[in-house]
């Protein structure tokens, strides 16, 4: 997890990669930045070092120039060294022209005890703006509105290209996008830039586990028992982040098939295909759990209700009557105040 008040900002360089200019734009000196521009950038390196979006990745030594450039890497070689990376990512992307135009900003920065390099990819984006012309004949003033095309992604945007490396080790954290290299979507940031192996997101391996288990249970019951299953495995993965901050994949398992071992099998065949059986998934990020604090329900009849996770689990609040004639009835108890909205 990355604070983002303990980021210390050491050094940064801009770089101009529009792949329409024929040839990268580059700094020859550091960037002058103050107090806003610094918290533009700690902005971006914090939601990088502490999204769960990010993978954890290992350079492949013998193949990636940038592990190359960065092997023995001081900060008086900062400017050649962030030149020659943006290069290569330039050539990368004029080879590729679905890959967007950006500002390459590297930045050095210590957080903590660790010094990092982070390599923000700011693509391009074309909002509106106004500029002022002086009319022809001296007289006043002519206001336009044209369309600026290269408008850098504001703080409260999240980049879809970018690395942060730990100096002491190497290691790095990578958020990336796919887009079209030779006819495939590829994960060219990784795979082609910075050359590195990457290991699922814990964002990814939450969605994989849930969609794992949403899987086995339609196989494994009908519909009139599926939506409680669904519900409790819900409940299960919600108190697991809630208490311990994540879980063990081999152990939410036994909890959630407890009663079936033969889904339970079903569910880790699934897990053997990404090799997550023994995974730990420790989401950080609170837009990462937020689907999982509340229960969605919505009938044939068109109406929707939305239980928070903690009521759903107080049979004082809320009661699921299974009836009869195999309907379902939702009770909801002791309501002190009802509020209609518009």
């Amino acid at each position: 997890m990355m604070n983002k008040e303990d980021i210390r900002i050491k050094h940064v360089i801009v770089h101009i990669l529009d792949s329409l200019v024929g040839m990268p734009v580059l700094s020859d000196t550091e960037l002058e930045y103050g107090s806003e521009i610094a918290e533009f950038l700690k902005e971006h390196i914090a939601k990088i070092g502490s999204g769960d979006d990010a993978k954890e990745c290992r350079f492949y030594r013998d193949q990636s120039e940038v592990y190359k450039m960065l092997d023995g890497y001081t900060d008086d070689r900062f400017v050649e060294v962030s030149q020659e990376i943006a290069s290569l990512l330039y050539e990368i992307m004029r080879a590729n022209i679905d890959i967007p135009a950006a500002d390459l900003m590297t930045v050095r920065f210590r957080e903590g005890d660790r010094e990092y390099l982070a390599l923000l990819k700011m693509n391009y984006r074309s909002q509106y703006t106004h500029r002022t012309l002086p009319l022809a004949d001296g007289g006043g003033n002519s206001n336009e509105l044209i369309r600026h095309k290269s408008i850098l992604p504001s703080e409260s945007q999240r980049l879809t290209e970018a690395a942060i490396i730990c100096l002491d080790d190497l290691a790095l954290r990578v958020i990336e996008k796919k887009y079209e290299v030779n006819g495939e979507k590829t994960d060219y940031f990784s795979f082609l830039f910075l050359k590195c192996s990457a290991h699922l997101s814990h964002k990814s391996k939450l969605s994989i586990v849930s969609r794992a288990v949403e899987s086995i249970q339609k196989e494994g019951f009908d519909e009139t028992e599926r939506y409680e299953r669904q519900m409790r495995a819900k409940s299960i993965i919600q108190e697991e982040i809630a208490e311990n901050g994540g879980f063990v994949v081999e152990e939410l398992a036994e909890k959630i098939f407890d009663r079936q071992p033969e889904l339970k099998v079903a569910f880790q065949d699934k897990m053997e295909k990404y090799n997550m059986v023994k995974e730990q998934i420790q989401p950080q990020n609170e837009n990462t759990v937020r689907k999982y604090q509340s229960q969605h329900l919505f009938t044939d009849t068109g109406i929707e209700i939305k239980i928070p996770m903690d009521l759903y689990q107080n049979s004082g609040c809320v009661e699921f009557i299974t009836n009869a004639d195999g309907t379902i009835s939702v009770l909801i108890k002791n309501i002190e105040h009802l509020e209609a909205k518009m």
